[in-house]
């Protein structure tokens, strides 16, 4: 089946099962509520296009995804957002050296400070999956 052919319910409900497959059920459930009615949209956009449609997609495996964004936020220095991350990296089957590399790769082209702290968690989220 094309996206193209894909209702936005459909993209929506492949997303939230997605998500919960990542970062877990309770996460996402907490994570969908946060803003109450005044979030819901943005909710029904992050799970019927970036989860039930861009994470979906061919061009990146789920792992190599995971570590894109990883970079992402830790160059953005959204560690809250780093944290979700981390848990779907772990998911997804990313490597501790995988991890590692995409942090130093963030201290040369972003600067020390914002992989600092993301390396941090991530040695925690990494010491805590064993």
């Amino acid at each position: 089946m094309e996206f193209d052919d894909l209702t936005v319910r459909e993209l929506r409900e492949r997303g939230i099962a997605l998500r919960k497959a990542l970062f877990g059920e309770a996460a996402v459930e907490t994570r969908m509520a946060a803003a109450g009615e005044f979030g819901a949209p943005l909710q029904n956009i992050i799970n019927a296009y970036v989860y039930g449609d861009i994470w979906m997609r061919e061009g990146l495996s789920p792992e190599i995804g995971s570590l894109v964004m990883l970079g992402i936020t830790a160059a953005s220095n959204r560690t809250e957002e780093f944290k979700v991350h981390m848990r779907g990296a772990i998911a997804n089957g990313c490597t501790e050296a995988q991890i590692q590399s995409v942090l130093l790769l963030i201290a040369l082209y972003c600067g020390v400070p914002a992989a600092i702290h993301t390396s941090t968690i991530a040695a925690e989220m990494l010491e805590a999956a064993k």
